[in-house]
């Protein structure tokens, strides 16, 4: 055991001196390397920063064009004509309980259909190149023909139709509905 205990222990004080020396030094060189890569980091943060805030910049116009909002997508449509009709559902009330609700989905798009000159499947049929047009019902306008359920729907409706200069018609739910 004492020959071990001398081994771990340093046989002479130059030789104490120079392991404390020894590590002196390469503390310092480490506290210098640690100070001189924070700077680097310090420098290499800040130039991202900014490239990243000009990228985003220019990405988030491209984002707003490529993907239109809902609104966008109401607004920026090009409506050539636009209608607000209060169409009578009372019809739907002479069916059984249990088929009221679709029938008066029915009376709806045929009312759309007729008043907002309407004419898809001639044109889709003659011409196969183009889209055929379409009637689109918007949820809010189904949620309220079946807000009461399949036998009880509302006796009168108040939607807006608007028409696209492709001739596609939109049904939404009359402002203040």
């Amino acid at each position: 055991m004492k020959k071990e205990a001398e081994e771990k222990e340093p046989a002479t004080k130059e030789e104490e001196n120079v392991e404390k020396t020894e590590e002196k030094p390469s503390e310092a060189t480490e506290e210098q390397e640690i100070e001189e890569l924070t700077e680097e980091l310090e420098k290499e943060e800040e130039t991202p920063k900014e490239a990243v805030k000009v990228e985003e910049e220019e990405e988030t116009p491209a984002k707003e064009e490529q993907k239109p909002s809902k609104k966008e997508k109401e607004e920026g449509e090009e409506i050539v004509e636009e209608r607000i009709y209060t169409i009578p559902l009372s019809r739907a009330w002479i069916m059984p309980a249990n088929k009221r609700a679709p029938r008066a989905i029915r009376i709806l798009k045929s009312f759309i259909i007729k008043n907002m000159k309407f004419e898809a499947q001639k044109e889709a049929e003659t011409e196969e190149e183009e889209e055929p047009k379409k009637l689109v019902i918007s949820n809010d306008v189904n949620l309220k023909v079946w807000s009461r359920g399949i036998e009880k729907p509302p006796r009168k409706i108040r939607v807006r139709a608007a028409k696209d200069k492709e001739g596609n018609i939109t049904v939404y739910l009359a402002e203040g509905d």
